[in-house]
């Protein structure tokens, strides 16, 4: 199968912010983040991205990450957030990807979060693929558990049961943690042209976590339908403070083509 390569050279990695985010869209706080990473073949996933945009990869392979949080005070621009709509439990099934600016990113394949009104206005207006659950972050000591039991628009049950232990603050992440946590952007499409929406955070405080239990069909229902096995990767974070920019102004360049089928 010939390997996947985006158009240019992708951007180094880097544990800060690489852009400036001057027009500032939303504000939120990401508390209490349990990030489970599980490899995958690029060919596997590239039927899953957005047009304009590979998969990243590192070493060869891809992955996709199952975070579970806590979304904290949503604002628009720089107004205060707001405390109750604006703070809900929340977990993503996400890909890695980068565009044909060598931009890496994210694709989100489905956010399930708690309350209906943040996921209508993100399937609405944004075309983010939010989805209304049922759901629940408890702490008990150095234990943290996530549930979320999807309620609309389904498919309906679709759920996950996540319990990690928190372990030591890790000193310096290696490059796989750096290549899983520090993505400064977001690609999607919006009305069939490629978006791309940056972010901007302080450097994420990480600690190693041992994994419990992990229960869930979210993964199934994003559409990754082999067994993916047991994450390589299981990092905690108390988490940060987040802005969303703007989407940039760039020139245009060459456009990353959308990988084909054998039977297209």
């Amino acid at each position: 199968m010939p390997q996947i390569q985006p158009a240019v050279e992708p951007e180094p990695v880097s544990a800060d912010p690489p852009h400036r985010t001057d027009r500032t869209l939303l504000t939120q706080s990401w508390l209490d983040l349990a990030f489970l990473h599980s490899p995958v073949e690029p060919a596997e996933v590239a039927p899953l991205l957005p047009a304009g945009t590979v998969p990243d990869t590192l070493d060869g392979v891809t992955y996709v990450g199952l975070v579970a949080f806590r979304m904290h005070r949503v604002g628009w621009f720089r107004l205060p957030g707001i405390p109750y709509l604006g703070s809900f439990p929340e977990t993503n099934v996400r890909l890695y990807s980068v565009d044909g600016h060598g931009r890496r990113g994210v694709v989100f394949r489905s956010l399930d979060a708690s309350r209906l009104v943040p996921v209508t206005v993100g399937r609405w207006a944004f075309r983010i693929p939010y989805v209304w659950s049922k759901m629940s972050v408890r702490s008990d000591g150095s234990t943290v558990t996530y549930t979320s039991r999807r309620r609309w628009p389904g498919p309906r049950g679709a759920h996950s049961a996540i319990s990690l232990d928190i372990g030591e603050r890790v000193a310096e992440p290696t490059a796989l943690e750096h290549f899983l946590t520090a993505r400064w952007g977001m690609h999607s499409s919006f009305r069939g042209r490629p978006l791309y929406l940056p972010n901007h955070h302080p450097r994420w405080p990480l600690h190693r976590a041992g994994l419990r239990s992990c229960d869930e069909s979210l993964l199934a229902a994003a559409g990754l339908g082999r067994p993916l096995g047991e994450p390589v990767s299981v990092l905690y974070s108390p988490g940060v403070p987040v802005r969303f920019g703007a989407p940039p102004r760039l020139p245009r360049t060459v456009a990353v083509p959308r990988q084909r089928s054998a039977g297209d």
